[in-house]
């Protein structure tokens, strides 16, 4: 990406300075989830299994990955909770040593009925992740750099994730079990390095007895999650559109795997890993430069923007039979993700109070989760009866939608609070 240094650009430097001066945790954190990342094999695999190797139809696919996000629910909210009263890090590795356990028996079941069922318990240790690394980072930074830490620990995740999937693809055929084995296996090298590196970030008493003056989004409160939610009206309508946002995100892994398997039936599964490689090496060649970018951006703007390019890039599957631009897609989608990815991060943290962050950052990935569930729930049946074609008109149609939903939410915020 070609910058200047001319008025009102952003001087080629300037893209490696984005990082810089972050808190050290921040930094372990996204080496860890680098090497978590490139043993990503399980996850985007996880619709092709179902249907593939455990014969069931795409209705009832969709009905246990509604089954693995529903879990994920009550392992997000224990932890959240946990992270704001035991603290961070205990939290985090626990979580993660769980998840990953949950992954060994799979690499032995084969085509038992009884996978299905760990990969369920794996989400719900899965579940603690997000909310504890996603309050660590909160506690680590302030509304200036918040979006640099958030957007170099996503980098981190596709850094990994350009390798993984790849790999993945040409393991599925021949040699299932060690996606399970390779999953498990980098998840607790991952774990060793956060229990060496990443220091506790919990809020101190005083911290918290200082937040109460604070006349910020971030100011300490009592009362329930739910209570100090509704305190925020603004924060409760970004969420409320989140997951509906996510449905459309969620085709990535469920829709386009069958995509590319009815059109290219002989190396669907390898094209599938092919476009998740291009899909993380995109986040990883282009995620510094977008976050330079967008600095100045509010943050819901950012995340309308996502919405567009949603739109048009899944929409976009429709007209188009030829892999080369599939890939073209598949970058734009990138795109939104980026944005989206990062900046609903910054905008959820700049709005949670300092008393909350776990609890608060626990529900925003159900939400999320939600879209991810519903969005396969619903295209299964679609699928079933219309042909996998018939998907991507509607996704993108209701992208679009979306961001002008967020359009009018970030008007109505910036009018009241002029």
């Amino acid at each position: 990406m070609a910058l200047s240094g001319k008025p009102g650009q952003l001087p080629p430097v300037s893209l490696f300075r984005t990082y810089r001066g972050l808190p050290k945790s921040v930094y372990a954190l996204f080496f860890a989830r680098i090497i978590n990342s490139i043993g990503s094999f399980v996850h985007p695999f996880m619709t092709l299994f179902l249907t593939d190797r455990l014969g069931l139809g795409e209705a009832a696919a969709g009905r246990y990955l509604l089954l693995a996000a529903l879990a994920f629910v009550p392992g997000s909210l224990i932890a959240g909770k946990l992270t704001d009263s035991i603290g961070r890090k205990r939290v985090l590795v626990f979580s993660q040593i769980a998840a990953a356990a949950c992954f060994i028996p799979c690499g032995f079941l084969d085509h038992s009925p009884m996978l299905p069922w760990f990969l369920i318990l794996s989400q719900f240790f899965s579940g603690g992740v997000y909310p504890v690394s996603q309050a660590i980072t909160t506690d680590l930074t302030t509304p200036k750099n918040r979006q640099a830490a958030f957007g170099l620990i996503y980098l981190g995740t596709n850094i990994g994730f350009a390798v993984g999937p790849l790999i993945a693809g040409f393991l599925y055929r021949n040699h299932a079990p060690w996606l399970f084995f390779g999953d498990a296996g980098t998840t607790f090298l991952s774990v060793i390095f956060i229990i060496l590196l990443v220091t506790e970030s919990r809020p101190t008493e005083e911290q918290i007895s200082a937040g109460y003056r604070d006349e910020s989004d971030e100011r300490s409160e009592v009362g329930s999650t739910l209570v100090v939610l509704l305190r925020r009206p603004f924060l409760f309508a970004f969420l409320f559109l989140m997951p509906f946002l996510n449905m459309v995100y969620s085709q990535m892994n469920f829709s386009l795997p069958l995509y590319l398997l009815k059109l290219f039936p002989d190396n669907g599964t390898v094209y599938f890993g092919t476009l998740m490689t291009v899909n993380a090496l995109t986040v990883t060649l282009l995620t510094t430069g977008v976050v330079a970018l967008t600095r100045d951006l509010r943050p819901i703007i950012a995340v309308a923007l996502a919405a567009l390019l949603y739109g048009l890039g899944f929409g976009g599957l429709y007209i188009t039979r030829s892999f080369s631009l599939i890939l073209v897609c598949a970058v734009i989608w990138t795109l939104g993700e980026i944005l989206s990815f990062t900046h609903s991060s910054v905008y959820v943290a700049n709005h949670t109070p300092i008393t909350h962050r776990g609890r608060f950052n626990a529900f925003f990935p159900i939400l999320l989760g939600a879209g991810n569930a519903f969005g396969p729930l619903f295209a299964g049946p679609l699928i079933e009866k219309h042909g996998i074609s018939a998907i991507w008109p509607l996704a993108g149609g209701f992208a679009l939608f979306i961001s002008l939903l967020f359009l009018l939410l970030a008007e109505i915020e910036r009018r009241v609070r002029k």
